[in-house]
């Protein structure tokens, strides 16, 4: 059985979860999208010399770095090979879905999970009232991971208009939602393998910090959450269905919201707080889900 990896070369968690899958099928493949060449005309799918249409399968770790609109085109060829029968697991469909934060946050609106209060605009007047609506608020690219080019806004900021002409120089779209006074200052990874609960875990911020990620100086923690906010998460899972997703979920004074739900969760904090082998275990499951369909 010869499945690939669709990851970033030099990646942590693309490296461990190719080498894990050898674990179950004596082969290591990792392809990097950048190598791709997709002929529509013949309908072949090429990484360097391998047409991609032979493989048993392949699973997307991650589809690029950075985040950005040109990693949709790479999922494009992903739709085409998995349109010509290849299993491609999660599905590009649905992870097209995904990267965008704002087509993620309307699915997840549309299926009425709670999420923190957010307005959307590209209008300058519009954004400065959402800011002085909600006192403090996060401004959010619509690409982006690990709160990078995230920025903390407060509603007396005498050069908030500057800061949001300086932001729109790079990003159309305003995207700004309620800063949560998180509770611990915490937030949580609400983890699933398939339609399975694997783990949580909290990335708790650092004094000199507003966000949780650990590029700003946040760890991780072990945390055992109640049973009502793993049935959120799953919640917030099922309008997606990944084979390996993690959701973001806050707790506030005003209770609990789901940030987002990510496709591309490192194995990092599971590795650190829970005891547990992720790329062995996703590995794992997909060549038994691969083994079972070919029955």
């Amino acid at each position: 059985m010869r499945i690939a990896v669709v990851g970033v070369p030099q990646g942590e968690s693309s490296q461990q979860l190719s080498e894990a899958l050898a674990m179950f099928t004596g082969q290591r493949l990792l392809i990097d999208m950048s190598r791709v060449r997709l002929d529509l005309t013949s309908g072949a799918c090429w990484f360097d010399d391998i047409d991609m249409r032979d493989l048993d399968g392949v699973l997307i770790k991650k589809i690029g770095v950075p985040y950005s609109p040109a990693l949709l085109d790479r999922l494009q060829i992903l739709r085409h090979l998995k349109a010509v029968g290849v299993p491609v697991f999660s599905d590009p469909n649905t992870i097209v879905r995904l990267l965008n934060r704002l087509s993620c946050t309307v699915e997840l609106q549309m299926a009425g999970i709670p999420m923190p209060p957010t307005i959307i605009t590209e209008n300058m007047a519009q954004a400065i009232q959402a800011v002085r609506q909600y006192g403090r608020a996060v401004l959010k690219p619509l690409y982006s991971t690990k709160a990078a080019g995230m920025l903390l806004l407060e509603a007396q900021d005498k050069d908030l208009e500057l800061k949001l002409k300086k932001y729109q120089d790079t990003h159309r779209m305003f995207y700004i939602q309620k800063a949560l006074d998180l509770q611990g200052g915490m937030d949580l990874s609400v983890v699933f393998l398939g339609q399975d609960y694997l783990t949580t875990y909290a990335r708790v911020k650092s004094r000199d910090s507003w966000n949780t990620t650990t590029a700003s100086g946040g760890h991780y923690e072990s945390y055992t959450p109640a049973l009502e906010i793993i049935a959120l998460a799953r919640r917030a899972m099922d309008v997606f269905k990944l084979v390996f997703s993690s959701v973001d979920i806050a707790l506030s004074q005003d209770g609990a919201f789901v940030f987002e739900v990510s496709a591309f969760g490192g194995f990092k904090g599971i590795e650190l707080t829970g005891n547990l082998r992720p790329a062995e275990l996703l590995a794992e499951f997909i060549v038994n889900k691969i083994e079972r369909n070919k029955k």
